[in-house]
């Protein structure tokens, strides 16, 4: 599955670690061949076997993760263990000879209906294999709430952590649902999705490219 939805929760100081490609060169253009993204494991309630999958935008600037069936709950006829849900992606990334990568900003779009009293949030964790760093964003919302939602962080060319030139490193991306009832009617049900009216929803990774040092 491939889709238009958008993402957010962006990487700002993201893996602060060594994996920076020295000596790299920025390029404005994408590299003109594809990256290829295979899914090495994908893990959790919020992602079981089948309704999560990966695609690769056709300009080589994004790539993009589609759930089919992401939800939280609490209240009414909801399970105890169904308040939290979570997915765990570990990508194998084929990046263009010559080239590395950076996640620029990752956007995450969904819907929640809270219930006054409730409250909800989103949390996503980013770091490349080997790495002994984690950047982790978090989203809340409050209710009475009942609408569409979207989170977007951006990352600073500067700041951007690059994968290491000439290595495979896997990009994982952990995300997490939460509801909490906290004050609202036990009877009535509050949740949030990471999915949509056609049971789809996309969480967009944007790419920056380097060129990187000839050996």
């Amino acid at each position: 599955m491939a889709g238009g939805l958008l993402a957010s929760g962006a990487i700002a100081a993201l893996f602060a670690s060594t994996l920076s490609a020295q000596g790299a060169s920025a390029i404005s253009d994408p590299p003109p061949d594809k990256i290829v993204i295979e899914v090495a494991t994908v893990n959790g309630s919020g992602c079981r076997q089948g309704t999560a999958a990966v695609a690769v935008a056709q300009d080589n600037t994004a790539f993009t993760v589609t759930y089919s069936d992401y939800l939280a709950r609490v209240g009414g006829s909801s399970d105890p263990t169904d308040f939290r849900k979570n997915c765990q992606i570990s990508l194998v990334v084929h990046v263009p000879h010559g080239f590395t990568y950076a996640i620029a900003s990752v956007d995450y779009r969904g819907f929640a209906s809270l219930q006054p009293g409730a409250s909800s949030m989103q949390k996503a964790s980013y770091y490349f294999q080997g790495s002994p760093d984690t950047a982790s964003r978090t989203h809340p919302f409050d209710g009475p709430y009942n609408d569409n939602w979207q989170a977007t962080d951006e990352t600073e060319w500067a700041q951007l952590v690059w994968a290491p030139c000439g290595a495979k490193r896997n990009f994982n991306v952990n995300t997490e649902l939460r509801v909490n009832a906290g004050t609202s009617d036990a009877d009535k049900t509050s949740f949030m999705t990471m999915d949509s009216t056609d049971g789809d929803v996309n969480t967009i990774y944007h790419l920056a490219w380097k060129r990187c040092p000839k050996p």
